[in-house]
């Protein structure tokens, strides 16, 4: 098993391996007994954020991890993948501005990141 760092870590580099824009890893830890990661990403179509969705669920199962729950593909707007203390949403963006979760979750993003690095 993954230690948090390393499954956020291994969950953006599949997020940026199919091209997944606007990647945000924010800390719940002090927020929320659910999870410690939040990964919120865009894809710029349904069938883009689908795709997404299965890349990290193919590469984190290749690294032993369990996935404890997917929704939303039916439809492709915002797909949930929940990886217990990690949960990745993916969104087009306009579903991504109308529920705005970083604001939502009022919280700093992670130090040091990939994800939030200037390309």
């Amino acid at each position: 098993m993954l230690t948090t760092e390393k499954k956020t870590q291994a969950i953006v580099a599949a997020l940026e391996d199919i091209k997944a824009t606007d990647i945000t890893v924010i800390n719940t830890s002090k927020l929320s007994s659910l999870f410690d990661r939040m990964v919120i990403a865009s894809g710029n179509s349904n069938r883009q954020t689908r795709a997404l969705a299965d890349h990290v669920v193919v590469k984190l199962k290749e690294s032993g991890e369990e996935i404890l729950g997917r929704e939303g593909e039916e439809t492709g707007d915002w797909v949930l993948i929940d990886l217990g203390e990690v949960i990745v949403h993916i969104m087009v963006p306009a579903v991504r501005a109308y529920y705005n979760l970083e604001e939502l979750w009022n919280v700093k993003h992670l130090p040091n990141s990939a994800a939030n690095k200037p390309k």
